[in-house]
C-alpha cells in the first residue's frame, strides 16, 4: 500500500513521491469498533444486552421479611409494659410501617402486595394483643392448663370499639404504606 508523505521530497517543484508500507496504517477508528467479519462482531439483528433500568423485584424475600417484621413487631407490642396498654394502640401505625417497608421496597409494584401488607399489619396487631393477654393470664396463674382458649376468651371479653378502630388503622395504614413505598423506588 502506498501513501503520500508530506515534505518527503523537500521543497522541490516535483510532485510528492509515494511511501511504501509493509503493513497497512492504523486508521482512526472509534473505541470498540470491530471490522465486519472479524471475531467479536455481533450477528446481524442481534442487539447487545443493556443494563437493567428497573430494579429487580424479590417478592419471596419481601414476603419473608414482612412476615418476620409482623411477628417481631407484634411480640414487641405485646411485651410492652402493661401500664401503657391504653396508649399502645397508636403504635399500630409503626407496625404497619415496619411491615410495609420490605414489601414495598423489595416487592415493588406488585398488585397483591398492598392487600397483603394490610393483612400482615392487622395480624401484627392481633399478635400483639394476644401476647399481651397471654402475659396477663400468666401473671395471674403461672401454670394454666388451657392457655390458648383462655387467652382468646379474655381477648374477646376485653375487645373495645377503640380496638376495632386500631384494626381499621392497621388495615388502611398497611395498604397505603406498602403502595407508597413501592412507588418511591
Amino acid at each position: 500500500m502506498t501513501a503520500p508523505t508530506p515534505g518527503a521530497d523537500g521543497s522541490s517543484p516535483r510532485p510528492q513521491t509515494a511511501q511504501h508500507y509493509s503493513v497497512a496504517p492504523v486508521l482512526d477508528t472509534p473505541d470498540g469498533y470491530v471490522a465486519p467479519g472479524m471475531p467479536g462482531v455481533p450477528v446481524a439483528g442481534y442487539a447487545p444486552t443493556t443494563p437493567r433500568t428497573t430494579p429487580r423485584r424479590r417478592t419471596a424475600l419481601a414476603l419473608t421479611l414482612a412476615l418476620l417484621a409482623a411477628l417481631l413487631s407484634g411480640l414487641a407490642y405485646g411485651c410492652a409494659p402493661l401500664r401503657a396498654a391504653d396508649t399502645l394502640g397508636w403504635l399500630t401505625i409503626a407496625q404497619a410501617g415496619l411491615v410495609a417497608l420490605p414489601l414495598g421496597r423489595l416487592g415493588g409494584r406488585n398488585r397483591l402486595l398492598p392487600p397483603l401488607g394490610a393483612l400482615l399489619a392487622a395480624g401484627a396487631l392481633l399478635t400483639g394483643q394476644l401476647t399481651e393477654h397471654l402475659r396477663l393470664l400468666h401473671a395471674e396463674a403461672p401454670t394454666p392448663h388451657h392457655l390458648l382458649p383462655d387467652t382468646l376468651t379474655t381477648w374477646r371479653a376485653d375487645l373495645r370499639p377503640l380496638d376495632l378502630a386500631f384494626y381499621a388503622i392497621a388495615l388502611i395504614g398497611g395498604f397505603l404504606l406498602t403502595r407508597r413505598t413501592a412507588n418511591r423506588t
